[in-house]
């Protein structure tokens, strides 16, 4: 399921076998599935699937698709002891059902979904509060990104015509892999909007990474990469079931992407548990095709997820499979959620404007990999259009547009060498709640913290320079304001419209605070106000429009206490002009 908005919340691996992994072009059925017909994962040696094809005939199913490089055949059966009788062939290893309800007699015959119509966007391009969070604004000035790299973004489909989308789209690398085999048809890679309104998810996820930079609309983390769109859901509900996921994975790695995006959870199954010989198919499955598309020199980037839920920490799941009826169950941490659990995958949780965890995002000790900002993002929607959603699906999207640019900075870089990167040059998020647990440098809610794509690019443009003053400064309780000053010095005119205030205070109650960025000449420009906050410490970072303001001279951060019972200091804070 999706991993779009609030409302919607939704380990071996083997070396990637040399070779093309995919069919060519889906071709679709002569006649709709007869009743109760499911789809089956059927799981051999790599190399090895020739056997169990003979067998899934012999046995009541039929062969839909296979990916003989990894050992896996997608079958058909209306027979409801289909998976016993695999089970006991020799050479199989694993079968597992992908779904608890029919295949959709849409399989047989994949509707193309309609061309959008086009709304003229309005000429500019605001600097959102996204982009500066995580210094896009600032490496845009070094590196746009390289059109060499390709961006897949495997999700509900992509609006290519989209005015903001369209100078980077790649037709001739997009796809459907919906209903678990591959359709390069024209068009076939666009969103089922038509019947369902929330497929405008892949295009608002497409904008975040590579909107172009042409004055219209917004920008995007990497707007000179291009993007190419693989379609994993289907139907109504936009279910991404394991074996799109799987021809996903395969067609991104025999189409040479260097990263993909993953906003969503593959269903049913919210979590998949070895224990289960379904489940332990579907794993066994996604997990193949992963490093298939690793092998091949893909960086696979996925949200982590919109529960609230300690991947860490695992007990029990009451949502699935949400293709059918969901049960209640006990579930244990060797139960995965997939693709953002499975080896070798980034992870991405959610931070808000003020750097801290989102509600809604899922978090975990060794599960987060990175976070981003994920809470009211705005990006392309289909039509022309532009719109805010939140979620750890638009928080996986800037750190894939980071990937690429450092794709596009490092050529040669690996999979792994660019997920090091990332790690490395991460800013670090100290703890915003009690649930979080680590260090400053690496905790459960951040991992390695905030993605940059500043330093993915190489550092600090022409012109820009940072201020920091380190030293603590005691805050009375419900007293007086007091004051940190930065004096700045050999930045020529005045100050930017995006001056970048980073402010770490360590207080009880921060909702106890008011915060302002006092300029050289006196002028206060407020930063935060008090409220009903009751979580420990502020790490935040604001932006300021001081164009009217001298940079040079002595600039203070200036912190008053408005209520009584709760303490604390100014720890630190920075200007980056």
């Amino acid at each position: 399921m999706f991993l779009g908005s609030r409302s919607r919340l939704r380990a071996a691996v083997i070396a990637a076998a040399v070779g093309a992994g995919v069919l060519v072009a889906a071709t679709p059925a002569a006649a709709a599935p007869a009743a109760g017909t499911r789809a089956y994962l059927v799981i051999t040696a790599p190399g090895a699937t020739s056997g169990a094809e003979t067998a899934v005939s012999t046995n009541g199913g039929t062969v839909w698709t296979k990916y003989d490089a990894i050992g896996v055949i997608v079958a058909h059966s209306a027979a409801t002891d289909f998976a016993t009788k695999m089970r006991t062939v020799s050479g199989v290893q694993k079968v597992g059902a992908t779904r608890t309800s029919d295949i959709p007699a849409a399989a047989a015959n994949p509707p193309i979904p309609a061309a959008q119509p086009q709304s003229t966007p309005a000429a500019g391009e605001p600097l959102r509060a996204d982009m500066a969070q995580i210094g896009a604004d600032k490496a845009w000035a070094l590196n746009t990104g390289s059109s060499s790299v390709t961006v897949g973004v495997l999700d509900t489909g992509v609006d290519d015509l989209h005015a903001d989308l369209k100078p980077n789209f790649d037709a001739a690398n997009s796809a459907s892999c919906a209903y678990g085999k591959l359709d390069t048809r024209t068009g076939s890679w666009r969103a089922n909007t038509a019947t369902n309104p929330v497929s405008s998810h892949g295009t608002h996820v497409a904008g975040t990474i590579a909107a172009a930079k042409n004055n219209l609309g917004m920008v995007g983390v990497a707007p000179g990469v291009k993007i190419a769109s693989v379609r994993v859901s289907e139907g109504a509900n936009d279910f991404f079931f394991p074996e799109n996921t799987i021809c996903a994975m395969v067609f991104s790695g025999d189409r040479g992407f260097e990263v993909t995006n993953n906003s969503y959870y593959t269903d049913p199954w919210l979590f998949n548990c070895p224990d289960n010989a379904d489940q332990d198919a579907i794993l066994e499955g996604v997990k193949r095709a992963v490093a298939y598309a690793e092998g091949k020199g893909v960086l696979n980037v996925a949200a982590a997820g919109n529960s609230n839920y300690n991947l860490a920490n695992k007990t029990s799941d009451s949502t699935s499979p949400n293709d059918s009826t969901a049960v209640q169950r006990a579930i244990t941490n060797a139960c995965l959620s997939v693709p953002t659990e499975v080896s070798g995958v980034v992870s991405v949780s959610s931070i808000t404007s003020a750097n801290v965890k989102s509600s809604f995002s899922n978090y975990g000790t060794d599960k987060i990999h990175i976070t981003a900002p994920g809470s009211d993002v705005y990006s392309t929607l289909p039509g022309g259009k532009y719109g805010s959603l939140s979620g750890t699906s638009m928080a996986s999207p800037h750190v894939a547009g980071v990937a690429a640019l450092l794709k596009s900075a490092n050529p040669t870089a690996t999979p792994a060498q660019l997920h090091t990167l990332l790690a490395t040059q991460a800013d670090d998020l100290a703890c915003s709640d009690s649930r979080c647990a680590g260090t400053t440098a690496k905790n459960n809610f951040f991992g390695e913290g905030r993605v940059d794509a500043l330093a993915a690019v190489g550092g600090t443009p022409p012109g820009g320079k940072e201020f920091e003053n380190a030293a603590d400064v005691a805050i009375p309780d419900n007293g007086a304001a007091v004051t940190s000053p930065i004096t700045v010095s050999g930045v020529t005119g005045n100050a930017p419209a995006t001056l970048k205030v980073d402010v770490n205070i360590v207080h009880t109650y921060r909702g106890d605070l008011v915060v302002d960025l006092v300029a050289p000449d006196g002028t206060a420009y407020r930063l935060k106000s008090s409220n009903s906050d009751s979580a420990d410490n502020l790490v935040a970072t604001y932006t300021v429009n001081a164009s009217g303001e001298v940079a040079n001279g002595t600039w203070k951060l200036q912190v008053k206490d408005v209520a009584a019972q709760d303490v604390g200091h100014i720890d630190s804070w920075k200007l980056t002009f």
